[in-house]
């Protein structure tokens, strides 16, 4: 039977992030993620029903920890609704993102993992249409430039740079980072 201990269980799904950023889905046990917690042997196993349960639960808690926060979500509600405003979104979301670089590079291992594990291609899949969907909501009903498609195709090619960020971070500089998003965000929009 699972635990119900919730901050316990954040802890033990927050340590297998930071197994996956560092280990790779092979590396992911329980008791590496015990190890990672500081917690004893055999406690994650007393929480999640198996291994599948613990990359389905990681996944969930990537996407929960890179939701901006209130205030940042509130800004861009009052903003003006142009493409410097788009464009400054986007540096947003590009920094957060990078700055939360473990949790980005296990959400790739979890990616390649689901490539193996339908139930989990599954659930990621369900996952990422749903956060495209509050996206796209989002974005139209804010009054910025642009429509369904350049939000996604934003996505896409954000998704790439902040690939690059993370795994060659030599490739650009902060400076050209910041300059390939407004680039982006200035040819998709002008598209539209």
């Amino acid at each position: 039977m699972a635990r119900r201990n919730d901050e316990r269980r954040a802890a033990l799904v927050d340590a297998a992030i930071e197994v996956l950023a560092r280990e790779g889905a092979r590396g992911l046990t329980f008791r590496a993620v015990d190890t990672e917690a500081g917690v004893p042997t055999g406690t994650a196993s007393n929480y999640f029903a198996n291994r599948d349960d613990l990359l389905t639960q990681a996944g969930a808690r990537v996407y929960e920890r890179l939701q901006p926060d209130e205030a940042a979500v509130e800004e861009t509600r009052t903003a003006p609704r142009d493409k410097e405003t788009y464009t400054r979104i986007m540096r947003e979301l590009v920094g957060r993102i990078s700055a939360f670089r473990t949790g980005y590079l296990a959400l790739l291992e979890l990616r390649l993992e689901a490539t193996r594990r339908p139930a989990l291609r599954s659930i990621l899949t369900e996952r990422v249409r749903a956060d495209v969907a509050a996206n796209v909501a989002f974005h139209e009903s804010s009054g910025l430039p642009g429509d369904a498609t350049s939000v996604k195709l934003l996505i896409l090619t954000l998704n790439w740079l902040i690939v690059e960020q993370l795994t060659l971070p030599d490739v650009f500089t902060e400076e050209e980072r910041d300059a390939l998003v407004a680039a982006a965000v200035d040819r998709i929009v002008d598209g539209y």
